[in-house]
Protein backbone atom coordinates (compact mmCIF):
# COMPACT_ATOMS: atom_id res chain seq x y z
CA UNK A 1 0.00 0.00 0.00
CA UNK A 2 1.19 3.36 -1.35
CA UNK A 3 0.19 6.26 1.82
CA UNK A 4 1.48 9.96 0.77
CA UNK A 5 2.63 11.75 3.61
CA UNK A 6 -0.46 14.30 5.01
CA UNK A 7 -0.27 17.70 3.46
CA UNK A 8 -1.24 19.27 6.56
CA UNK A 9 2.44 18.07 8.12
CA UNK A 10 4.53 19.64 5.51
CA UNK A 11 5.75 22.16 7.85
CA UNK A 12 7.18 19.51 9.89
CA UNK A 13 10.05 18.34 7.20
CA UNK A 14 10.56 22.27 6.06
CA UNK A 15 13.78 22.65 8.10
CA UNK A 16 14.82 18.74 8.45
CA UNK A 17 18.34 17.87 8.14
CA UNK A 18 19.50 15.39 6.44
CA UNK A 19 21.60 12.89 8.56
CA UNK A 20 23.55 9.30 7.88
CA UNK A 21 22.24 7.00 10.49
CA UNK A 22 25.23 4.09 11.31
CA UNK A 23 24.29 0.85 13.02
CA UNK A 24 27.51 -1.05 13.51
CA UNK A 25 27.77 -4.99 12.69
CA UNK A 26 26.29 -7.15 15.41
CA UNK A 27 27.07 -10.73 16.54
CA UNK A 28 24.06 -12.38 17.46
CA UNK A 29 23.70 -15.31 20.52
CA UNK A 30 24.55 -17.82 17.60
CA UNK A 31 27.40 -16.60 16.46
CA UNK A 32 26.54 -15.34 13.20
CA UNK A 33 27.48 -11.62 12.35
CA UNK A 34 25.19 -8.77 10.49
CA UNK A 35 27.02 -6.37 8.32
CA UNK A 36 27.19 -2.49 9.46
CA UNK A 37 24.32 -0.63 7.84
CA UNK A 38 24.27 2.85 6.57
CA UNK A 39 20.82 4.52 6.28
CA UNK A 40 19.81 7.79 5.34
CA UNK A 41 17.32 9.97 7.25
CA UNK A 42 15.48 13.56 8.15
CA UNK A 43 16.55 14.80 11.59
CA UNK A 44 13.99 17.53 12.93
CA UNK A 45 13.36 19.32 15.94
CA UNK A 46 9.51 20.06 16.14
CA UNK A 47 7.43 21.29 18.90
CA UNK A 48 5.68 18.51 21.49
CA UNK A 49 2.25 19.64 20.19
CA UNK A 50 3.55 18.81 16.28
CA UNK A 51 4.92 15.15 17.62
CA UNK A 52 1.76 13.99 19.81
CA UNK A 53 -0.04 14.93 16.42
CA UNK A 54 1.97 12.65 14.11
CA UNK A 55 2.36 10.14 16.42
CA UNK A 56 -0.28 7.95 14.73
CA UNK A 57 1.79 7.95 11.73
CA UNK A 58 5.02 6.05 13.11
CA UNK A 59 6.59 2.86 11.94
CA UNK A 60 4.69 3.16 8.80
CA UNK A 61 6.19 4.30 5.47
CA UNK A 62 5.04 7.80 3.73
CA UNK A 63 6.12 8.58 0.21
CA UNK A 64 6.85 12.55 0.01
CA UNK A 65 6.14 15.08 -2.51
CA UNK A 66 7.97 18.60 -3.65
CA UNK A 67 11.54 18.72 -2.60
CA UNK A 68 11.70 14.75 -1.51
CA UNK A 69 9.58 13.76 -4.69
CA UNK A 70 10.67 10.43 -5.19
CA UNK A 71 11.30 9.29 -1.20
CA UNK A 72 9.49 8.09 1.76
CA UNK A 73 10.19 8.61 5.01
CA UNK A 74 9.10 6.69 8.01
CA UNK A 75 9.08 8.33 12.21
CA UNK A 76 11.43 6.14 14.01
CA UNK A 77 9.80 5.54 17.28
CA UNK A 78 10.10 2.18 18.96
CA UNK A 79 12.46 0.03 16.56
CA UNK A 80 14.69 -1.56 18.87
CA UNK A 81 17.33 -1.47 15.83
CA UNK A 82 17.42 2.26 16.00
CA UNK A 83 17.11 3.00 20.12
CA UNK A 84 19.49 5.89 19.94
CA UNK A 85 17.40 7.70 16.81
CA UNK A 86 14.10 7.47 19.03
CA UNK A 87 12.63 10.73 19.92
CA UNK A 88 14.28 12.73 22.17
CA UNK A 89 13.98 16.02 24.69
CA UNK A 90 14.30 18.79 22.03
CA UNK A 91 14.80 21.11 25.18
CA UNK A 92 12.70 23.94 25.60
CA UNK A 93 12.19 27.83 24.84
CA UNK A 94 10.93 30.61 26.70
CA UNK A 95 8.98 32.95 25.24
CA UNK A 96 6.84 36.11 25.49
CA UNK A 97 3.21 36.30 24.11
CA UNK A 98 1.93 39.62 22.53
CA UNK A 99 -0.22 39.96 25.49
CA UNK A 100 2.99 40.04 27.51
CA UNK A 101 2.21 36.42 29.24
CA UNK A 102 5.34 34.23 29.65
CA UNK A 103 5.29 30.60 27.91
CA UNK A 104 7.70 27.69 27.16
CA UNK A 105 7.50 25.42 24.20
CA UNK A 106 9.35 22.10 24.67
CA UNK A 107 10.60 20.54 21.54
CA UNK A 108 11.31 16.70 20.60
CA UNK A 109 14.03 15.92 18.53
CA UNK A 110 13.16 13.04 15.80
CA UNK A 111 14.53 11.07 13.13
CA UNK A 112 12.83 9.46 9.92
CA UNK A 113 14.47 7.09 7.77
CA UNK A 114 14.89 8.70 4.19
CA UNK A 115 14.33 5.56 1.45
CA UNK A 116 14.33 6.24 -2.38
CA UNK A 117 11.34 4.86 -4.02
CA UNK A 118 11.50 5.77 -7.46
CA UNK A 119 10.45 3.33 -9.82
CA UNK A 120 12.49 2.58 -13.18
CA UNK A 121 10.70 2.05 -16.38
CA UNK A 122 12.54 0.45 -19.51
CA UNK A 123 12.47 2.73 -22.16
Amino acid sequence: MRRTWPEEFNSILDGAEEVTIDLPAVVHDDGSRSEAVSRKALKVRIPTEDYERIWPLAEMRYRLSGKHLGEAITLITTNPHYHRWHPADGGGEERVSDSGRHYTTKYVVLHFLLDDVRETAAA
